[in-house]
């Protein structure tokens, strides 16, 4: 070991100038690599450590900063609004999920069938999604029921958000069946997107709401891609009054 470090030691030139410089360093290391076989591992991570900088964009019309090395990104703090817009929203994508699950057992229906599996899948990614986005920043994936009675089909009390069917219109979805159920289900899922997109509407009426980049992004995919099956479902019902 001592023998190894009296080599690594006259490997560098006690005359070298200091050089303080991140190209200065870069310099003097490839001297270094290219004539002591001891120097590599120490020389490469001591450049990396050297020439590494974090630059921090400035505010419109404002410089930026240069941040040390060891400084780490942070998530914005999302605002009171935003946290209850995901946990709601989980809860409305959950009874879009729990309506198409009927749709295997009630009808033979192509096109309610092909619609109720987008839906489903759409929503349930989204879910998954949203849960992510609450628990990356601490928060919990639901909220709270008090006042804001409902019913789940395992019988659970549940929130009931804007657009969200009651008790009794699951109940009549679920005792229906064909063209009755294929009628049920699309009024049921016009009313329950057009709730959606009156979420999305109160998230950004809110002031300093809905600036999160993720958030912003859902929350406008949800309403363009809700207002279109909307589209879809009205003209399936003009067609099959």
């Amino acid at each position: 070991m001592f023998a190894d470090t009296h080599k690594l030691r006259s490997c560098s030139n006690p005359r070298t100038p200091r050089l303080k410089s991140p190209t200065g360093i870069a310099a003097l290391a490839g001297v270094l690599l290219a004539t002591c076989p001891f120097a590599p591992a120490l020389t490469q991570q001591q450049v990396a450590q050297s020439t590494s900088v974090v630059v921090q964009p400035g505010a419109p019309g404002m410089p930026s900063k240069t941040l040390p090395a060891s400084a780490r990104p942070t998530l914005p703090r999302p605002s009171q609004a935003d946290i209850e817009f995901m946990q709601g929203m989980i809860m409305h994508h959950s009874q879009a999920v729990e309506m198409t699950a009927l749709i295997a057992s009630h009808t033979e229906n192509k096109g309610v069938r092909s619609l109720g599996a987008k839906i489903s899948s759409s929503q349930s990614d989204e879910i998954r999604f949203m849960q992510r986005w609450l628990a990356t920043r601490g928060q919990a994936t639901s909220m709270a029921m008090a006042g804001m009675p409902g019913m789940d089909m395992s019988g659970q009390s549940m929130p009931l958000m804007p657009g969200m069917l009651t008790p009794e219109q699951m109940t009549a979805l679920r005792n229906a069946k064909s063209a009755e159920f294929d009628r049920l289900f699309l009024t049921g899922m016009i009313q329950h997107h057009g709730g959606a997109l009156v979420m999305v509407k109160d998230l950004f009426d809110t002031a300093g709401a809905g600036q999160d980049a993720e958030l912003f992004n859902f929350a406008t995919d949800v309403d363009s891609g809700q207002r279109a099956e909307i589209r879809i479902m009205q003209n399936m019902l003009e067609e099959n009054p």
